[in-house]
């Protein structure tokens, strides 16, 4: 990367390089939502999952989007941009936040009864 000067080329050099960006943001939220959930303690689990949707939603917004010219919903001509993709991520959100509200339910039935947060101790959940 060569030396950046104060007018504009920074703006211009991030412009460019913002899909790059992207991807390793969301790779990076991926790769610690899958490491949070293969961890023992089911709090880091469910932080895990949290992480995970959050990528997906995310992988999912910045594929579906492109450069419309005008928002989805006006009454100008020219290139709009797609709803569909916001609209997927809206239901998305909405579903992952009832799947995890269950599994916090979840985990305060496991609390309550077992006293731990620990997998490994839970041996009553194992056949």
């Amino acid at each position: 990367m060569g030396q950046l000067r104060g007018d504009g080329a920074a703006a211009l050099w991030l412009g460019r390089n913002m899909d790059l960006l992207k991807a390793i943001v969301i790779g990076a939220m991926f790769g610690i939502g899958v490491f949070q959930l293969l961890r023992r303690n089911v709090i880091r689990s469910a932080i895990g999952l949290i992480i995970l949707s959050n990528a997906v939603n995310l992988f999912l917004l910045a594929t579906g989007a492109y450069q419309g010219v005008v928002a989805a919903y006006a009454n100008v001509t020219g290139q709009r941009s797609d709803a569909l993709p916001q609209a997927l991520v809206l239901t998305a959100i909405v579903i992952s936040m009832a799947g995890f509200s269950l599994v916090l339910a979840l985990l305060y039935v496991i609390s309550i009864r077992y006293r731990t947060a620990d997998s490994d101790e839970i041996s009553e959940l194992r056949n």
